[in-house]
């Protein structure tokens, strides 16, 4: 069987973070979205497209470097115009059946083999927010209706964005016109399907969908439970609780429920709380998290309830105070008291 891998978009609702490199090689418990997916497919796809597009050629080095032996082929996405777009322009890559995934979802072995067992099948969860997402509707585990980020409550269960298709949902793509947004949705072609095809719902708790740097962060502690990982020669003299620790890091500060890039220094009596700090990072100062935080994303003010701030790499905070629900965009250089998005 074959798998496809979408990993094209430049990922705007996770900047700063994505600024400096596609989606799939963020990091969750110091393991890459591409290798959780990668690793999910072992055993069920001996073929795997990525379909890439922003930054191709840092996960093309990432699959060279790390994965030199395993059977991958790269279709470039030349323009975002959707999931439906991307899937149409395999017309000549897809044999029979394949799997499809998100690049910058992360889904289990199981999951995926579970998704394989039916000739047509997607992913779905139950979850607080649907609105943000494909609502599914379905009777007896069949899909009924799919309806993309629904103003009015459908469902609170969302499609993973993990399928089993054959070569008739390009068949499909062929009729589908480009959606209010200017893309091309691959849940019209979904919805084509299932008029004469049984689409299979399959349920599952363990899904991870980052679509905000938040949810990065809370899913580095699901996988974690609590657990800190501290990356390779990495020297923590400070305390740190419940984080990720990436490589080459000297912390000296207090760390929590945070996520930590590689070559990351924290100073003495700085502390980072509920926070994501990128790579190649100096901080000096304190991120104290509130509760009942929101952010601005793409001129949507965002509710995330505790957090605390998220720093691209490459920036020098020097005796600063962050504002908690704050983003600093990479390369910058920081004094005082932050109480804003630096861009």
């Amino acid at each position: 069987m074959q798998a496809v891998i979408l990993a094209a978009g430049s990922s705007t609702r996770t900047y700063p973070l994505t600024l400096t490199r596609p989606k799939p090689l963020l990091k969750a418990a110091n393991k890459t979205i591409l290798e959780y997916n990668l690793e999910a497919l072992k055993g069920t796809a001996e073929e795997i497209i990525l379909v890439v597009g922003y930054k191709k050629d840092m996960i093309k080095n990432f699959i060279k470097k790390y994965y030199p032996n395993l059977n991958v082929k790269f279709v470039e996405q030349s323009k975002q115009l959707g999931t439906g777009h991307a899937i149409s322009i395999l017309k000549d890559k897809i044999k029979d059946r394949f799997l499809l995934l998100m690049g910058d979802n992360i889904y289990s072995k199981k999951d995926v083999k579970e998704i394989a067992k039916h000739q047509y099948s997607l992913l779905v969860k139950r979850v607080k927010n649907p609105e943000l997402f494909g609502v599914v509707k379905e009777k007896n585990n069949i899909l009924v209706d799919i309806v993309e980020k629904p103003k009015e409550f459908v469902s609170d269960l969302v499609s993973c964005a993990l399928y089993s298709f054959d070569t008739e949902i390009i068949n499909l793509l062929e009729d589908v016109k480009k959606s209010e947004r200017g893309e091309y949705e691959i849940t019209d072609a979904i919805k084509s399907l299932s008029i004469k095809n049984k689409i299979y719902c399959v349920k599952t708790s363990s899904c991870h969908q980052i679509s905000f740097p938040w949810d990065l962060l809370s899913t580095d502690m699901e996988i974690r439970n609590g657990k800190n990982i501290i990356g390779k020669n990495t020297k923590t003299q400070g305390k740190v609780t419940n984080s990720s620790i990436g490589d080459n890091c000297t912390i000296n500060g207090k760390i929590k429920n945070s996520i930590i890039g590689d070559n990351v220094t924290i100073d003495e009596n700085s502390i980072v709380e509920d926070s994501i700090i990128g790579e190649n990072v100096h901080f000096n100062g304190n991120i104290i998290a509130g509760k009942n935080v929101h952010s601005i994303v793409k001129d949507k003010e965002i509710k995330i309830g505790t957090f605390g701030a998220v720093i691209g790499d490459n920036v020098k905070a020097q005796n600063v105070e962050i504002k908690p629900g704050s983003k600093i965009w990479p390369n910058k250089k920081l004094k005082g008291n932050i109480q804003h998005d630096i861009h």
